[in-house]
């Protein structure tokens, strides 16, 4: 039982990093990459979908992103929501391709992503910290009801913080390497 609870709350963190890394790899940098439209979602029918999952996002060039979605009926919608997407990209419907031109990095759009980069940072530190708080109230729950000993409680306690400590690590050094990519442009 005391196992499965520190199995499921390094689950729980690890779960937040990737969530994390996933967010921050729409954060663009100079070069074209169809992670930039990862979790752009369209109105399709009535749902919102993913635009991956309706379309084929391809690397054109170094600078370029071509789109084709499976139905070009949707073209005015894909464009609308890249427009909407603060991403500061701008789409050019060719025919039924749609291509999205990689402007250089300004640096106001530098410091905004940046800043948008903290707040995801911040945020996923935050999920982490529920992750141990919920541990550490079934822990609680643990001594309570005597299933455990108040030094075993210390012991998963102090087990929980390490684990905690270690993914906020990963964190803060994951948004330092995006922080430096992005000044790198």
């Amino acid at each position: 039982m005391i196992s499965n609870l520190k199995k499921e709350t390094e689950e729980k963190m690890k779960i937040c990093v990737k969530n994390f890394v996933s967010s921050i790899n729409t954060l663009r940098t100079d070069r074209a990459s169809p992670d930039l439209l990862k979790n752009l979602y369209i109105e399709y029918y009535g749902k919102k979908t993913v635009l991956s999952n309706i379309s084929n996002i391809t690397v054109e060039d170094s600078r370029t992103l071509r789109i084709n979605t499976f139905d070009h009926k949707i073209n005015k919608q894909v464009e609308k929501s890249i427009i909407n997407s603060n991403l500061g990209l701008n789409p050019i419907s060719i025919g039924n391709i749609i291509r999205v031109p990689i402007p250089q990095l300004t640096e106001e759009r530098r410091k905004k992503l940046i800043k948008i980069l903290y707040n995801k940072s911040e945020k996923s530190k935050i999920s982490i910290r529920i992750a141990r708080r919920e541990s550490n109230d079934l822990v609680k729950n643990l001594l309570k009801n005597k299933d455990i000993s108040r030094n075993e409680e210390k012991k998963l306690q102090n087990e929980i913080q390490l684990l905690t400590d270690f993914y906020v690590k990963e964190i803060n050094n994951l948004t330092t390497k995006k922080e430096i990519q992005l000044n790198s442009f």
